[in-house]
């Protein structure tokens, strides 16, 4: 696979899938730059060589065509401060507009396209719209990793009409890292999956009892597993229906000697609020009507001790509704072993989604080895599967 450093951009009109599909508040100011900085050394590296900028990206999930609260327009003035020079907007990603604008564009200039999934057919995979993009630039670059599990137009299709195809920093980043915690991880190998469903993360806990020393399980899907071996969790979230498969995870953990390590007690509230009663219970006896919200004090210093020993970190998932100021000891605490273990020269992949949010938002961004932007994409990387928009650059 071809990456931007090994691309001349001199002269050419980069087309670029960026991932700026980023939270908006209600006076369409960002609240998370997190993606858009991830994408600026890509952008930058373009530049230097004497080359122009195209950036195509969607914006949360349009239903009908355009609207003011998905157009891409909102992020110009951050983007021309970023870049320190003014970035031009075109109101469409395919139309008489956009053609022009791309056209005229001179080196060291960048466009931002329109809302892609302002168009249903970007979704589709349909090809005319993907051969329609495509002819807005020399070079296709594909920077936007989050969606590389999907075979949308402008994320995989597209890529069959350029000679020159490459794949930006946040992409090869992302891959690098998952390699590196899948295929050459230093032991002892942790994960810690957290977050509120086993049939979310059933894959990945499979393929990763192929590797791991430590697997840790905290959030909401525990209680399917404290299920699983016989004990009452109360009211606290249950996947009825995988039951039988967490038994058959603890048993496959048991025969290929993996330290499986539920939290032995949990933070649980009469209510689903911060504002609830709480109590610490042990995980095998949550009274009816009380529900698991937290990992408790004894969970804590377990996860923590074992956190601190490893030399590879995998983390996707919270230990508990984090957002809930009450409920978020336990993803904190687990968030600084992964610090601390990250000082003394263990390797830390956080896995993106809610986890990723945690970690940037308690300010330990820098301080771990690598935070994925991938979410969905890098789950089902990790996963075994084939990722289209990986696929269509390495063609």
């Amino acid at each position: 696979m071809k990456t931007v450093d090994n691309y001349n951009f001199a002269g050419k009109k980069a087309l670029i899938r960026v991932d700026f599909n980023v939270p908006l508040d209600n006076n369409f100011q960002i609240t998370d730059d997190t993606r858009l900085k991830a994408t600026i050394p890509t952008i930058n590296k373009i530049l230097k060589d004497g080359g122009s900028v195209i950036l195509m990206s969607h914006l949360g999930r349009p239903k009908s065509g355009p609207t003011e609260e998905f157009s891409l327009k909102h992020l110009v003035e951050y983007l021309s401060e970023t870049f320190k020079t003014q970035v031009k907007f075109a109101d469409d990603c395919i139309g008489e507009q956009a053609r022009q604008k791309a056209q005229s564009l001179k080196p060291g200039e960048i466009l931002l396209l329109e809302n892609l999934r302002f168009y249903k057919e970007e979704e589709k995979g349909d090809v005319e719209f993907s051969k329609k993009l495509a002819a807005l630039g020399d070079v296709y670059v594909n920077d936007a990793f989050g969606t590389a599990h999907r075979a949308h137009a402008s994320t995989a299709v597209i890529a069959q009409f350029f000679k020159d195809k490459v794949a930006g920093y946040v992409m090869q980043a992302e891959l690098d890292n998952a390699k590196k915690v899948l295929d050459n991880a230093e032991r002892p190998f942790t994960a810690i999956m957290g977050g509120a469903k086993i049939s979310d993360k059933i894959l990945i806990i499979e393929r990763l009892l192929d590797k791991v020393d430590n697997l840790i399980i905290g959030g909401g899907m525990s209680y399917t597993f404290f299920k699983a071996l016989g004990g009452n969790i109360g009211n606290s979230l249950l996947e009825a229906d995988k039951v039988e498969l967490a038994k058959e995870l603890i048993e496959k953990a048991k025969q290929k000697g993996i330290n499986l390590l539920l939290p032995q007690d949990s933070v649980v509230a009469d209510g689903f609020k911060n504002e609830a009663q709480t109590k610490t219970t042990d995980n095998k006896n949550i009274p009816d009507g009380w529900m698991g919200l937290d990992i408790g004090e004894k969970a804590r210093q377990d996860f923590i001790k074992v956190i601190e020993n490893s030399k590879t970190i995998l983390w996707n998932g919270p230990m508990g509704v984090f957002e809930m100021p009450n409920f978020a000891k336990g993803t904190i605490a687990v968030a600084e072993a992964v610090v601390k273990a990250t000082e003394k020269g263990a390797f830390s992949l956080i896995g993106g989604g809610d986890s990723a949010a945690a970690v940037n938002n308690l300010g330990f961004g820098e301080r771990v080895s690598y935070v994925s932007t991938g979410g969905g994409a890098l789950l089902e990387y990790m996963e075994g599967k084939e990722l289209p928009g990986v696929k269509a650059l390495e063609v």
